[in-house]
C-alpha cells in the first residue's frame, strides 16, 4: 500500500514504468504487480505511496502519461474478462450463456478481504488486438470487458 507499485491490464507483471502527473509534472518509477485496474477510463491503478508522491490523494485520480523503463516481453497471452459475480450462480449462468458463442468461457474464483469473487473470463489470444476484437464483441452482449494478459 506504501509502496511504489501499480495494477494494469496488459504489461507484463514485473515491468517497471515511469508515471507522470499531468497536472503537476511529478513523476514516480513503479512496479507493475497486479492486474487491473477494472474500471472504464482508467489505464493505471497506483498504490497509494506512489499516489501521494504524485499529489493526487485528495482527488483519487487524475491524468497521467505512462512510459516503460525496461524492454516490455513479448510472447504473451491475452484474455478477455467479461464480468466479476459475487455469486458462483450468476458467473455459471453468464458462462451458459457465452459458451453458446465462444470457445473458451472460464470461471476463475478469487479471494478478496470482501470474500469470494468469480471472474468470467473468455479465451486465451496470442494479441492484443485478437483480445480487443472478441472485447468489442462482448460489448454487443451488453457487458463492459477488459482485455488483460495472462502471466
Amino acid at each position: 500500500m506504501y509502496g511504489m507499485s501499480a495494477a494494469h491490464r496488459t504489461l507484463p507483471l514485473g515491468t517497471v514504468i515511469r508515471v507522470t502527473n499531468l497536472d503537476n509534472y511529478k513523476s514516480v518509477t513503479v512496479k507493475v504487480n497486479d492486474r487491473g485496474p477494472f474500471v472504464k477510463n482508467r489505464i493505471v491503478d497506483l498504490s497509494y505511496g506512489a499516489a501521494k508522491e504524485l499529489g493526487f490523494i485528495a482527488q483519487g485520480t487524475t491524468t497521467v502519461k505512462i512510459e516503460t523503463l525496461e524492454p516490455v516481453n513479448g510472447g504473451a497471452s491475452y484474455t478477455v474478462q467479461a464480468a466479476v459475480f459475487t455469486e458462483e450462480e450468476s458467473a455459471k449462468t453468464l458462462r451458459g450463456r457465452l459458451t453458446k458463442k465462444f470457445e473458451q468461457v472460464s470461471i476463475v474464483p478469487f479471494d478478496t478481504n470482501l470474500g469470494k469473487l468469480y471472474r468470467v473470463r473468455v479465451g486465451s489470444y496470442g494479441t492484443e488486438e485478437k483480445a480487443e476484437l472478441v472485447a468489442g464483441k462482448l460489448k454487443l452482449e451488453g457487458l463492459e470487458p477488459f482485455v488483460l494478459r495472462k502471466d
